[in-house]
């Protein structure tokens, strides 16, 4: 006689199912408990006994709420799949999948996402996603007649709710105060959080009805003083992932700023990014709020820095060789490199940003008739793929981890890797400033360099980006800035560059001095300028 499988009851499949969510899914929680323990003096073990017991009967009840015929599997199978993906990317990177997250990964394009796909991510996902997304769909579960199965069900839920009620008992208060200290921890419950970020990413994109649009800066008014007869012409670079603690403007060891010593390079020291992701970062430098008050939503509905410099009468362009402008430069004239623009620079997947040098050429030849601002958005050290984004020529700093699985290569060749893109980077900005030199006899011309966020490369386990910015550590939020100003523009704008030297050193900046700064900086007057946040005004000669 043929055996034949045991059948599974609903609360069973539920149980079963908490069990491996808690002690598969939730694994990077329990590290996060661990280093928890590790900061107290004293240690409940009794107390951190029951923080599992808490999960699965928390994981328990909620999951019954739709372990319901019909919509079982296919609400088990796709989340299960999700939180296959959120548990890698914790375990693996330390990445957290919180609303700023979510907004990023729904930004990625398909060549960016395919850099995470590597023998590791694959494995994981077959072995905690696909694997056990096909055994739910196989499963055979005997549903109950309807009142019968009810009845069942809310015995199930009220045996959960009075386990968490005995240890709510018991341990409240040990909850109350493990929970205050390690406020990081619910972030690392799957599914939950990740969950409740993507309910609350599409309830505020797709179900909020749209803001009425803010014009900004509408009496903006460029006051540049044509002493020389020549116009202002900057160029801002963007960087990408880039941190200030591999810089050898700020005490890095190595040689990471070698291509731009020459230029007597003015480096703002303790300078802090709005957000931990470009999605976040992007737009809330450019904006108008701080970032304490930023607000993305509002964002989108408001003039950016270049509209008002654009009000003005400046004329702005923005090229792009990474992910786009996140909505920045919408209502200007930009161009997105086209990744099969050049068999030498560029795979058809990415292009290294030489290709911005080549554009920027172009623009230059066209003349420069009026005050000008160019934006360079450069893929700088985007990761996990940092070996992508350098030239053979550009590999000094070996070895290097040719790899896209870095939490597997040794911390020297990870380190060499990223140290090559900011050396690479380095290039870029000097190749820059060389080209403005070069326009000297057409205009009066200046650079500032800043990147969106910084990075983590195993420290205290976490790599990459995006982490909440309360919890965030300082590498992925301390960022580099450089200024250049030739001779002839600080004198026609009237900018003491010994005294902005000076300033600079003192340190205490952050991505809310760019709005300002980039007006200041073209000589636009506009009631929505603020002079304290402005870099250059402490030292303009009066």
């Amino acid at each position: 006689m043929q055996s034949r499988v045991k059948s599974l009851s609903v609360n069973q499949f539920t149980l079963i199912t908490s069990l491996f969510y808690v002690f598969v899914f939730n694994i990077p929680l329990f590290g996060i408990v661990r280093q928890g323990i590790e900061k107290q003096a004293e240690v409940n073990y009794l107390f951190i006994a029951t923080i599992p017991l808490f999960l699965i009967f928390a994981l328990s009840f909620i999951f019954s709420l739709f372990s319901v015929k019909y919509l079982l599997k296919p609400f088990f199978i796709v989340v299960t799949l999700i939180s296959s993906s959120v548990f890698f990317a914790a375990l693996q990177y330390g990445v957290v999948f919180d609303y700023g997250m979510i907004e990023n990964t729904v930004q990625t394009n398909s060549a960016e996402a395919l850099t995470y796909l590597n023998w590791s991510s694959v494995l994981n996902f077959t072995l905690t996603g696909l694997l056990p997304a096909w055994l739910i769909y196989k499963a055979d579960i005997a549903y109950k007649p309807f009142v019968r199965e009810l009845a069942h069900k809310l015995a199930f839920m009220g045996t959960m709710l009075a386990g968490i009620a005995v240890i709510g008992f018991f341990y409240y208060q040990n909850y109350v105060a493990f929970g205050r200290n390690n406020d990081q921890m619910k972030r690392y419950i799957v599914p939950t959080y990740a969950i409740g970020s993507m309910i609350k990413y599409v309830k505020v994109n797709y179900f909020q009805e749209p803001l009425v649009y803010k014009v900004q800066g509408q009496d903006a008014k460029n006051l540049t003083q044509d002493h020389n007869g020549k116009p202002n012409l900057v160029v801002l670079v963007v960087g990408e992932t880039a941190r200030a603690q591999n810089y050898e403007y700020y005490g890095y060891s190595k040689p990471t700023n070698a291509h731009t010593k020459a230029y007597e390079m003015i480096a703002f020291r303790d300078t802090e990014s709005c957000g931990t992701a470009t999605a976040v970062s992007l737009p809330c430098m450019f904006s108008s709020m701080d970032r304490e008050e930023y607000d993305a939503r509002r964002a989108k509905a408001q003039d950016t820095a270049l509209d008002v410099l654009s009000h003005a009468g400046i004329s702005l362009d923005w090229l792009d060789n990474d992910s786009g402008c996140k909505g920045v430069c919408d209502r200007v004239k930009h161009i997105n490199i086209d990744l099969n623009s050049d068999p030498e620079l560029c795979d058809g997947h990415y292009c290294y940003d030489q290709v911005l040098l080549n554009e920027l050429d172009k623009r230059l030849a066209q003349g420069v008739s009026q005050d000008t601002l160019i934006v360079l958005h450069i893929i700088g050290s985007h990761g996990p793929t940092y070996y992508l984004r350098y030239p053979e020529a550009h590999r000094k700093f070996v070895p290097d981890c040719q790899r896209s699985d870095i939490q597997n290569c040794s911390d020297e060749e990870l380190i060499n890797t990223y140290d090559n893109t900011i050396l690479y980077s380095d290039y870029i900005v000097a190749q820059v400033i060389s080209r403005l030199q070069a326009q000297g006899a057409n205009a009066d011309t200046a650079m500032l360099y800043l990147s969106d966020h910084g990075e983590s490369l195993g420290e205290s386990g976490m790599y990459l980006h995006g982490a909440p910015y309360a919890i965030a550590p300082e590498e992925q939020i301390k960022i580099p800035m450089l200024a250049w100003l030739s001779d002839e523009f600080a004198k026609e704008n009237a900018i003491d560059k010994q005294c902005l030297r000076d300033h600079a050193a003192g340190g205490g900046f952050s991505h809310d001095n760019l709005f300002s700064s980039l007006l200041g900086l073209m000589n636009v007057s506009t009631q929505v300028y603020r002079k304290e946040m402005d870099l250059f005004a402490t030292c303009r000669i009066k």
